[in-house]
């Protein structure tokens, strides 16, 4: 995906796609990611680019270990 606009529509028709397949594992995963990626998107409203999983963890989560970051 270019920008997370694509990404989170791309979401939504997977969304739909599992929701009409009956498939709860992906309807799952596909909820908490679309709802991640909005929330991101909410507290970068200038960025366009599709973010890294890392970067939405890191976003909704900075006090994570794999989130910190250390000057030398």
């Amino acid at each position: 995906m270019n920008t997370i606009d694509e990404h989170i529509l791309k979401d939504l028709s997977e969304l739909e796609a599992a929701q009409v397949a009956g498939d709860a594992a992906k309807l799952g995963h596909l909820k908490d990611e679309l709802k991640d990626l909005v929330e991101y998107k909410a507290h970068h409203p200038e960025e366009t680019h599709d973010p890294s999983a890392l970067e939405v963890y890191c976003d909704l989560n900075p006090e994570a270990p794999e989130c910190r970051v250390y000057d030398d």
